[in-house]
């Protein structure tokens, strides 16, 4: 287990009041989990702007250099565009760049037009490699420290979750299908004498889906921290989603990015000051 950790949010779609931090359509995490007077520091995705960032990097004093390792939670752009820039600006070689198999596939929406959707030319692996990044591509769980891992893959179980937007793909055949992002995943830390600690992309394996895979009976669910991807869904899955996940008796839950205003209002009428809003610069520490 970890005796700390402590989860930065270097990007979102919001920004605090009178905040000098920049603001982008997408989330980015800096985690730093200590066990044993050891620190490790992991980049949780990158949003989809470097520039802005980087801006909040050099703001908020993160160590980029220091980075142990790049975690990305699902393929789509605005996790993952201009990874190739930032592993340029972490400056080292092989840094570990932890994500699904499934990374790189064509990933595409086709309302209101046909648009690729996941990572851009740009950050294709030979651009990251370039770069210093190591890939390591892994459809299950892997642990990056004890204490701290991937989920790997998600079975989907639930009857009220999906995953929130019309996505298609090729088959080996190239024919369309619909692409169920497989390659959705978190990072579950856990805390001494806390709980567990899930920090998400964009949950699009659903929020509960994701819970249930990674709680054990009877294990505490201290925190959720990160998108939910509620935006588009419907009032009834909303409940479904608010009710199942109080449950748990989460000690916070601080989602943002792709949530939605309405699933916000509905934690915060579940969950009281257990709920919180998250935006750049937000830091949460659990010891």
């Amino acid at each position: 287990m970890l005796d700390e950790l402590t989860v930065t949010v270097l990007a979102e779609d919001s920004v605090p009041y009178e905040s000098p931090l920049l603001g982008q359509h997408g989330v980015s995490y800096w985690l730093e989990a200590e066990r044993e007077g050891i620190t490790k520091r992991i980049l949780v995705d990158v949003g989809q702007n470097p520039e802005a960032l980087l801006f909040n990097i050099e703001k908020l004093a993160i160590p980029l250099s220091q980075t142990d390792a790049i975690v990305l939670t699902h393929c789509h752009y605005d996790h993952t565009k201009g990874l190739a820039r930032v592993l340029e600006a972490i400056g080292k070689k092989n840094v570990p760049v932890i994500a699904h198999p499934a990374l790189f596939r064509l990933n595409f929406v086709t309302d209101p037009f046909f648009q690729h959707v996941g990572v851009m030319q740009g950050d294709r692996p030979e651009d990251l490699r370039a770069k210093g990044g190591e890939l390591v591509l892994v459809s299950g769980p892997l642990q990056l420290m004890p204490g701290l891992s991937t989920t790997g893959e998600v079975p989907r179980v639930t009857d009220f979750e999906e995953v929130g937007i019309a996505l298609s793909t090729l088959d080996g055949n190239g024919r369309v299908v619909p692409d169920r992002m497989p390659d959705d995943l978190s990072l579950a830390a856990r805390i001494k004498d806390r709980g567990i600690v899930l920090v998400t992309g964009c949950s699009h394996a659903g929020i509960i889906n994701i819970l249930r895979h990674v709680a054990a009976r009877g294990e505490k669910l201290e925190a959720v921290i990160g998108g939910l991807h509620l935006v588009e869904a419907s009032d009834e899955r909303i409940e479904k989603t608010v009710r199942a996940l109080a449950e748990y008796s989460p000690s916070l839950v601080a989602a943002g990015h792709c949530t939605g205003f309405r699933a916000q209002a509905a934690l915060y009428r579940m969950l009281g000051e257990r709920f919180s809003t998250m935006g750049a610069g937000s830091v949460f520490r659990f010891a």
